[in-house]
Formats: C-alpha cells, sequence, structure tokens
C-alpha cells in the first residue's frame, strides 16, 4: 500500500530555484536573516551518490540521473559534431559535478564587468564578497579568504607527472606562482573545492550549515515549469512558480520575490517559458509574450578546450579503478581518488593576442594538464597511461544561443555555443597557437622523462607533424570546459536582460543570480564568480 506524501509548505517570502553553485549560496545567506522565509527548489535529487563526494570519480556521473546531459546542436566548425554539456542535476548544480578547480580569473575580468554593469561589480567592490566565500587553506595573497564558507584547500596527494608539467613550464621561461592572484598569473598546481580529500560543493559548504534553520526549505526533485505573474499593476510583477513534484504541478507563492538560479542553460529557458524573450521566437512555440527581451538566451559564451594526449609511463590515473585504490580513499581520504583530475594549468599569451585586441599583460590561452589521457569527452575509461596538455580559449569571440525546442519544459533547449564562428577567425587561429605551446611543452625534457613517444590521441599522433595533430585536436576533438555564461546578461543599458542589481528588466519581483547574468566570461573557471554572484545577489536582497 502506497503511502501518499507528506504535504509540503510552498510559500515563502523569497523563492530561490536552483540549488547549484549561485543558487545555494544565495539561499543560504538570505536564510540567515531568521524573518525571512526561503524556499529552495531543486529540480534534481538529493546528492546521495558515492561518486558525488569521491573528487576523481566526477565523469561517472555524466549521463546519469545528477546530469542533465544536455548536448549542443551541430557544430559545422567542429566537423558537424554535437558536443556534449553536462551539467549538475542535483543538491550542489555543477559544484558537485565539476572538477574542483578553484580559478578565480583576473582583476581586469571583473572590472569588464563593471563597465557593462556598474562599479558594483569591480574587482575591487567585489573582494568582500570573494573573502566571504572563501576557507582557503593556504592563501598567498591578501585578497584570498581564510574564514568563509567554501573550502579551498590543496591537493592531497597530486600525480608526480603534475610536477613533471610544472617543470617543463618553467623550461619554456613561463613563471610557476601561487594561484588565484588577481593579475600576472602564471603557472599553479591546482587549488581544489574539497576539505580533507572529499569534494565540497556549494551542498556542502553552505546548505548542511544552514539545514538547522527552520525558515530554509529545501525541496528536491521540484522541477519549476514557469514563473507566475500578478497583472493588478502597470508593470506584472513575478508572484511565485509553477512547480511538479512527486508529478503533480503545485503553485509555490512568493511574498517578495523570484530568483532564478538554473545557470546559464536552463534560466533562459524558464525565462522563455515565462514570456520573457525573443517574441518573434516565443510566438512561434505558441508562449504567451509577455516581455520582448531578445538577450534572452543570446550572448552565450563557453570555454572551448582542445587536448593533446602523448603516452605516458605508469603512475597516472589510468589505475584510479583498481579496488585497492577505493579502499585506500575510504581508509585515508588519500591516494588517486583524490586526485581532480585537472592537476595544474597555466596563462600564457599568444601572438594572436595583439591581432585580436586583448588588452596588454592578459592571457588569451589557458593551458591545462591532467596526468591522465582525458579522451571522448569524459564518456569513456581511461584507455591507456598518458596525460593531457590542453588549450583553453579564453575569451571567444564567437557568440552563441540558448532557445526553446518547445513549449514543453521537459524538453530539453536547443544549444548552439557556434563554436569557432567569429568571422574573423580569430577563435580558431588563437586555439592553433594555444596548441602550438602545448606541443612545446610535451616535447621538453621536463615531460618526455614521463612520456613514451606514443600517442593516446590522436591515435597515431607519432606520425603526423605538430600540424596536423593540432587541426585534428581542435576540430575533432575539442570539447565544451563546462563553463556557459551570459545568456541573461547584466548591463546598465536597456538592452541587457537584467539591470545591475540582477532585477528582470519589464517585470518587478524577479531576479537572475547564476552565470547567465556574466556579460562576458571571465579568464578563469566559472565556479568561483557564480558563487559570489550568488553572495551579492543575497546582500542585494537584504538590502
Amino acid at each position: 500500500m502506497s503511502r501518499r506524501p507528506a504535504p509540503i509548505d510552498l510559500d515563502a517570502d523569497v523563492i530561490v530555484v536552483g540549488a547549484g553553485s549561485a543558487g545555494a549560496a544565495l539561499a543560504a545567506r538570505l536564510s540567515e536573516d531568521p524573518n525571512l522565509r526561503v524556499l529552495l527548489l531543486e529540480a534534481g535529487g538529493p546528492d546521495r551518490a558515492l561518486e558525488l563526494h569521491v573528487p576523481a570519480a566526477f565523469s561517472k556521473l555524466f549521463r546519469g540521473e545528477y546530469d542533465w546531459g544536455y548536448d549542443t546542436v551541430p557544430q559545422p566548425e567542429l566537423e558537424g559534431r554535437t558536443v556534449f554539456w553536462p551539467r549538475g542535476k542535483t543538491l550542489g548544480g555543477s559544484s558537485s559535478l565539476n572538477a574542483m578547480m578553484w580559478v578565480r580569473g583576473f582583476a581586469a575580468d571583473y572590472d569588464g564587468w563593471a563597465d557593462a554593469a556598474g562599479p558594483g561589480w569591480s574587482w575591487d567592490a567585489l573582494v568582500p564578497a570573494f573573502r566571504r566565500v572563501e576557507r582557503t587553506e593556504a592563501p598567498s595573497d591578501p585578497t584570498q579568504g581564510t574564514d568563509g564558507a567554501q573550502p579551498i584547500e590543496q591537493q592531497r596527494d597530486p600525480r608526480p607527472h603534475t610536477a613533471a608539467f610544472l617543470a617543463a613550464a618553467r623550461e619554456r621561461g613561463h613563471q610557476v606562482t601561487a594561484p588565484n592572484r588577481p593579475d600576472a598569473q602564471g603557472f599553479s598546481q591546482t587549488a581544489v573545492t574539497q576539505h580533507r580529500g572529499a569534494r565540497s560543493s556549494t551542498a556542502d559548504a553552505y546548505l548542511r550549515p544552514a539545514a538547522r534553520r527552520a525558515n530554509l526549505r529545501v525541496v528536491t526533485s521540484a522541477l519549476v515549469r514557469r514563473v507566475t505573474f500578478d497583472f493588478s499593476d502597470e508593470v506584472p510583477r513575478a508572484t511565485g512558480v509553477y512547480v511538479e513534484i512527486d508529478g503533480v504541478t503545485r503553485l509555490a507563492t512568493a511574498r517578495d520575490e523570484v530568483v532564478l538560479a538554473g545557470g546559464a542553460v536552463n534560466t533562459p529557458q524558464l525565462l522563455m517559458l515565462s514570456g520573457i524573450g525573443p517574441a518573434e521566437h516565443l510566438a512561434e512555440l505558441g508562449v504567451p509574450v509577455l516581455v520582448d527581451s531578445p538577450g534572452v538566451g543570446a550572448n552565450l559564451q563557453d570555454h572551448l578546450v582542445a587536448g593533446l594526449a602523448p603516452a605516458a609511463r605508469g603512475g597516472t590515473l589510468f589505475t584510479a579503478e583498481h579496488p585497492s585504490q577505493l579502499a585506500r580513499y575510504l581508509a585515508t581520504r588519500r591516494g588517486m581518488l583524490t586526485s581532480n583530475v585537472a592537476e595544474a594549468y597555466g596563462f600564457v599569451r599568444t601572438p594572436v593576442a595583439d591581432r585580436a585586441g586583448v588588452p596588454a599583460g592578459l592571457p588569451d590561452i589557458e593551458i591545462i594538464f591532467a596526468p591522465a589521457p582525458y579522451v571522448g569527452e569524459g564518456l569513456v575509461p581511461l584507455p591507456a597511461e598518458g596525460i593531457t596538455v590542453g588549450a583553453i580559449l579564453l575569451r571567444p569571440h564567437s557568440r552563441g544561443t540558448v532557445r526553446l525546442a518547445s513549449a514543453d519544459p521537459t524538453e530539453k533547449p536547443l544549444i548552439d555555443p557556434a563554436y569557432l564562428s567569429d568571422p574573423e577567425g580569430i577563435d580558431a587561429e588563437t586555439m592553433r597557437a594555444g596548441l602550438m605551446e602545448c606541443e612545446r611543452l610535451v616535447d621538453t625534457d621536463a615531460l618526455r622523462t614521463v612520456t613514451t613517444g606514443g600517442w593516446v590521441q590522436p591515435d597515431g599522433g607519432e606520425r603526423m607533424t605538430a600540424a596536423e595533430r593540432i587541426e585534428l585536436a581542435l576540430r575533432r576533438y575539442s570539447h565544451t570546459l563546462y563553463h556557459p555564461v551570459g545568456t541573461a546578461r547584466m548591463g546598465a543599458d536597456e538592452g541587457s536582460v537584467v539591470d545591475p542589481d540582477l532585477r528582470v528588466r519589464g517585470v518587478t519581483g524577479l531576479r537572475v543570480a547564476d552565470a547567465s547574468v556574466m556579460p562576458t566570461i571571465i579568464r578563469g573557471h566559472t565556479n568561483a564568480p557564480a558563487i559570489v554572484i550568488g553572495e551579492v545577489a543575497a546582500e542585494r536582497i537584504a538590502r
């Protein structure tokens, strides 16, 4: 005999949609005010699986129940391939699924946000928010927080190949520095969002400490279908959301505000399902137009990465799945399974940067290193002992879109990052220059001591020229670095989707607080600024 689910109170002062990097931080911070009732709705389930907490196991979650499992539309510049886009679907969102890299970017990135959305988004203005976020184990700069919510720790057991990679960087004349300096960053061993060898997602860092607060309710397996509005005033006001729980669509009501924190894919989808978006596109799908906002779903930016994977001698993560490694991890929180896989990285400025208009002193490529052959978009087992040295396009000129496939909230949206589509071809030229630096790093004495001369990817690479390997890596094997942003950009201009206080233009009572509001992508990784956006949104809502 089945039991009826217990009734859930869906009335609140503030409703937050999405318990990811920004949403979890936002909801937890708002709940610090005992007089504010906060309802956090998450489409995924609780974060219970072991793989969500064992650092090196994150790719095992791809295409599973904790992943939205998106794919792009075919990409003409990538041999017509679709590209797999995993996004976290559980408490913590993509912070429960990512490679745990804490890479804040450059101060200039945030000053660029200030140019678009006002001085409150400058680097100097955001430093206090970063300090509220960070609990840095080994701070190297006064801007780094030491008693914040999110643990930022050193790796417990990096592979010896990572030290060889950093030695290769020195051999090539690059500076090796401590991570997360606001400027003049070189090559670094990755600082990770871990605590004592286990992943620390925003569910761990923010929601669990807040769980004892009676004014915070977290509802999982709750798919929000659209935002509701009151039309009694001249400007429509958000009053709640329709949410599907246990197969039943219910109304959740918000006395003060609704905040969308679903990320750069789900947030524009939900805005469009609610009638806020490009009017022509919505009309084609039969969605009643509330606000004609062409910027919704536009301005999509992502970091494209292309990797070279030379074969390596033993000691890489190839044997991480051996039962002895799991036993060691469970007993000591050490060993290969503590690896975040992307154990080191560095920033370079290529010869293309000047022509591309990159300001002096700033990089256009990030080099990423893994002591494993990261192939097949992470969807296949490691095929052999190998390493990966890859190039990441930091500031793409190309812009893509997120569009509705239908008016059905359960149907996946159409994602078109438009990789390498800029008319001048600067993105592809920059990537080739970055991959050439990867070739030079692989050819150093330091990395030749740990590699064999063979190749895992491209297969047969030893019989190719460097130019042939580079073109194949770029067109056939490149993929996302999982950093989509910009699809509900903030700005002081009327064409922006949200204003500098993250309020959606054309309505009241509705904000966006996630990576979709970033007007431009940072020269770093997007988990850190997404959490900061959640912190800033909480401060401004409370104010």
